[in-house]
Order: C-alpha cells, then sequence, then structure tokens
C-alpha cells in the first residue's frame, strides 16, 4: 500500500511539473500573439526601420540576422562534424585525451555568452580587425555552438552499436567509406538536433552580439558591415527606445516564428533523407 501511495505521489508530481512547463510556454506565447500579433504585416518584414525603430520594419534587421546565422553554421558545422568524428573515432576509448576534450567542451557549452562576447571582441575585433561586423558577429556565434555540436554529434555516433562497424569490416570498407556511407546517415537525427540546439541559441543570443556585430539597423552590404540581429533589436526596442514596445512584441514573435518554421524544417529535411536511405536498400 506504501508503494502504491509512492507511485501516485510521484505521478502527481510529473504531472504538475508537465503542466507548469506547458502553463509557462503557453503564456508566453499568448501574450507574444496577444501583443505583437496586431503589429505584423508585410510593411513591417519588408520594410525597414524609422525613427529608431518605432516606425517602419524590421527587412534590414532580418537580412543582418540571415547572415549572421549563416556564417556561424558554415563555420561550426563542419569543425563539429570533424572534431566529433575525431573523438569518437580516432581517439582511444577511456583514453584522457578524449576525457579532457570532452570535459572543456562541457565547460566551454557553460560559459555565460557575455564571455563569448568580450572574447569575440578582443580577438576577432581588434585582433584581427574584423570590427563591428557580422563576419567578427558570426564567428563569435561559431564558437559559442561549436562545443553544443560536437557533444551531440559524438553522442550520436557513439549511439550506434559496434555492429556497424564490424559488418563494415566484413565488407572490406575502409574507415571512411564507413564513415561517409554509414555512420554519418544513420546519425543523421543528432546532427539536426545539434544544428537545432545551435541555431536555436546563436538566433536568441544578444549578449554576444553587442560587442561584435553592432547596434546599425541599416541594409548591410556585406559581412563587413555592422548589423543588427534580431535579438539586439528587440532588447534595443524594449530597454532604450522610449514607445517601442509594440514593435519589439512584434519582433519577439517574428524571432519565435523563425526559430518553430528552422526547427521544422531541418527535423523534415532529416525524416525525408532517412526515409529515402531506407527506401533505396541503405538500411
Amino acid at each position: 500500500m506504501q508503494n502504491k501511495w509512492r507511485d501516485r505521489l510521484l505521478t502527481v508530481l510529473a504531472g504538475l511539473s508537465v503542466a507548469l512547463l506547458v502553463g509557462a510556454v503557453g503564456w508566453l506565447l499568448v501574450d507574444l500573439v496577444w501583443r505583437g500579433w496586431p503589429g505584423l504585416s508585410w510593411s513591417f518584414l519588408f520594410e525597414q526601420p524609422r525613427d529608431a525603430g518605432r516606425a517602419g520594419g524590421i527587412s534590414s534587421i532580418l537580412v543582418a540576422t540571415g547572415l549572421i546565422l549563416l556564417v556561424a553554421l558554415a563555420t561550426a558545422l563542419p569543425l563539429a562534424l570533424a572534431s566529433a568524428i575525431g573523438l569518437n573515432e580516432y581517439t582511444r576509448a577511456g583514453g584522457r585525451l578524449g576525457q579532457w576534450t570532452r570535459l572543456s567542451l562541457d565547460i566551454l557549452a557553460g560559459v555565460p555568452s557575455i564571455v563569448f562576447g568580450l572574447f569575440g571582441y578582443a580577438f576577432f575585433g581588434l585582433f584581427l580587425g574584423l570590427g563591428y561586423s557580422i563576419l567578427s558577429g558570426g564567428l563569435t556565434l561559431a564558437c559559442m555552438i561549436l562545443p553544443i555540436l560536437i557533444r551531440t554529434i559524438e553522442q550520436g555516433l557513439a549511439a550506434q552499436g559496434d555492429d556497424w562497424r564490424q559488418a563494415g569490416a566484413a565488407l572490406g570498407m575502409s574507415r571512411a567509406s564507413l564513415l561517409w556511407q554509414v555512420l554519418l546517415p544513420v546519425s543523421a537525427p543528432a546532427i539536426a538536433t545539434g544544428t537545432l540546439l545551435g541555431m536555436g541559441r546563436a538566433s536568441a543570443e544578444t549578449a554576444a552580439l553587442l560587442f561584435t556585430s553592432g547596434y546599425v539597423d541599416r541594409m548591410p552590404e556585406g559581412l563587413s558591415d555592422s548589423g543588427r540581429a534580431l535579438s539586439v533589436h528587440i532588447y534595443d526596442l524594449a530597454m532604450n527606445v522610449s514607445g517601442g514596445d509594440a514593435a519589439a512584441y512584434s519582433a519577439a514573435l517574428v524571432l519565435i516564428m523563425l526559430i518553430v518554421l528552422i526547427n521544422g524544417l531541418t527535423l523534415g529535411a532529416s525524416r525525408v533523407w532517412m526515409r529515402k536511405r531506407v527506401s533505396d536498400g541503405y538500411y
């Protein structure tokens, strides 16, 4: 009887935790939609900001945000793949090098974003001479999301049993062929998950970009131009611009919609790729 009551208590506590989480997220979304939806329009998406962002739209902000994310992913994803493959496939299991590398990555993943911002400003902005630019902001975000990508992809590779490797060795496949044709495709969900986590953190980042990409809200002409990310724009409207709350809510709603859209497209592409591999007879 005592165990039965414990089970019921744990079930109730788990249900309450889920209800609190769903309720908090739901309240946030309802508040954003309620206050931000009236300001959404085609002109808001395709016009440039005016009057410090109180009027006009966010077209230049969206372009700058996209360029920053593109630089971050184009830099971090290849490095993360190479590092995860090296840790999982070419490092001795249980070796000190692998253990210290994983510990360092876990520590870096928990470093506050303001520290990455100061590092990006000192290294990319001053030492490399990039200044306040989209390139500087994107490279700083790449440093931020690199530990998350590496650890997620590595766990995805490690989750694949040795049966794949033994079967590949029995067929005479080289390690490179086994990685490219077998291990990486079956690890595609983990790669997609790591990419989503990295993009989610990068797209909502503010502190690091304040020191690297800058505040300029005009349309960027290249990667060397300064550009204001959407998260920085929301922060500026909410904290520094009198009467900018309505535009800040609308911009925040656009940011949430972009994150949901990116997540859906990435997961959908991953599932389509896996179905194609299965239908082609790879698995």
